[in-house]
């Protein structure tokens, strides 16, 4: 799903501009089978992406700017699914795009064969290793040093909430203040559950909208999550994974969740209706929470804002990477267009069309000095409070069933939580039990 929020003209010149030169700058204008395209030799790239990228706009400028280049893209619902695709596809030898976008969760599988991708370095990586941050150039370089992925965005966190709901309950609605009461540098997961159980007392509805997005975002903040940064699971025996099973299924047992069905929401009508009111949101959820609000039939006034806290401090959640599959028939031309879409200017126009954040340190730093309100938010400079949440991120390390572990097993474990069938005590002993069968121990 695409959802369109506002877009800067300056970004739009921008683009415009860099376009030109993209084929060029890049060095990389020759294709493996014939002589570069041009309106006499046309050549179609094929792109797939996944969730929200706001890339259509930026698909058109590319072509523009680009003679004989044209974009077929395809973007799947969800990275669940988009992880699916691709490895049925690695799997088969065929069928994968020109450029293919991955999710931060996949990056431990998709290392242990990445050679079916396209060293960048070959395609002038090399020359543009600066645009980004370090530690997310380094997510997209394998262990031989070859770069198989260039950064788009990075998932900071902030907290989406409706200030409607918020003064219904007697609480505070304008930003500062809701930071203050959450505590602030200092805001805590205690502290947020508290203010739940006083919310559901006050109005007697759910304080968030399920309880696998809050449960994977707490884990995000660990140093090692599932994983440690050797490689190793580490789940059972881990203490401070399951204190927080206990504050998130203590949460459900509390009536604090709205269990409401995931990337859905009854068509968006949770969002509006009054469901839940409170959400995790890492930059790219901000296109999610504005389209499916408006799916749900409401806008602006629906209340939605987001402030500049998040329960447990900074948290990165997701991100993904352009990378090449050795199989493209056009890497040369694939490259160029990977590495103008991740260009620092493109970045920002990827911001203001799905509101994910930029990867790249200029794009970062034009988001923090511009501070461009935005309208559906009530006017939150959403870029320079992303910018903010994004201080003391860095995105921990992914084992090569990380994506298994949260979607086949603790996910679908709250879930069962949530209907009763579990409880924290069977729910636990449950995820252990799913990890062994799903991905073994070792």
């Amino acid at each position: 799903m695409t959802v369109k929020l506002s877009r800067r003209t300056t970004a739009v010149a921008a683009v415009a501009g860099a376009a030109a030169f993209a084929l060029v700058a890049t060095g990389c204008s020759a294709s493996t089978d014939d002589a570069p395209a041009s309106s006499d030799n046309p050549i179609e790239l094929s792109v797939t992406t996944f969730g929200t990228f706001g890339y259509d706009d930026l698909y058109k400028e590319y072509e523009a700017a680009n003679p004989g280049i044209t974009i077929k893209a395809t973007n799947i619902d969800t990275g669940g699914n988009a992880r699916t695709d691709l490895f049925t596809k690695l799997a088969a030898g065929t069928g994968l795009a020109d450029v293919v976008a991955l999710e931060e969760g996949w990056l431990g599988s998709v290392m242990e064969v990445s050679d079916q991708f396209t060293d960048l370095n070959e395609y002038g990586a090399g020359d543009i290793s600066s645009r980004w941050v370090d530690w997310k150039l380094a997510q997209g370089t394998d262990a031989d040093g070859r770069v198989i992925g260039y950064g788009t965005d990075i998932g900071p966190q902030g907290l989406c909430y409706n200030g409607a709901l918020f003064e219904a309950a007697g609480l505070p609605s304008d930003r500062e203040s809701v930071a203050a009461l959450f505590g602030g540098d200092d805001a805590t997961w205690d502290q947020y559950f508290k203010l739940g159980n006083q919310y559901k007392a006050a109005t007697g509805k759910a304080w968030f909208d399920q309880s696998s997005f809050v449960w994977n975002s707490m884990v995000n903040q660990l140093d090692e999550g599932y994983y440690t940064s050797d490689g190793k699971l580490n789940i059972d025996g881990n203490a401070e994974l399951e204190e927080r099973w206990g504050w998130i299924t203590q949460g459900i047992a509390d009536g604090l969740s709205g269990k409401q069905a995931r990337w859905d929401w009854g068509g968006g009508k949770g969002f509006v209706d009054g469901s839940f009111a409170t959400f995790v949101c890492p930059g790219w959820m901000l296109g999610v929470v504005q389209g499916n609000t408006e799916s749900g039939g409401g806008d602006a006034s629906t209340g939605w804002d987001f402030a500049d806290v998040f329960p447990g401090g900074a948290s990165n959640w997701g991100g993904s990477f352009l990378s090449v599959p050795t199989t493209s028939k056009h890497p040369a031309e694939a490259a160029a267009l990977a590495a103008w879409l991740t260009e620092p200017a493109q970045q920002v126009a990827q911001f203001d069309a799905a509101g994910t954040f930029p990867s790249s340190v200029e794009a970062q730093e034009t988001l923090a000095s511009d501070a461009t309100p935005n309208e559906f938010f009530q006017g939150a400079p959403t870029g320079a409070i992303l910018a903010k949440r994004s201080q003391g991120v860095v995105a921990q390390f992914k084992g090569p069933d990380d994506s298994v572990i949260q979607e086949n097993v603790f996910q679908a474990v709250l879930d069962r939580v949530e209907t009763g069938e579990l409880n924290a005590k069977t729910g636990w002993a449950e995820a252990l039990t799913l990890t062994d069968e799903l991905v073994g121990s070792n």
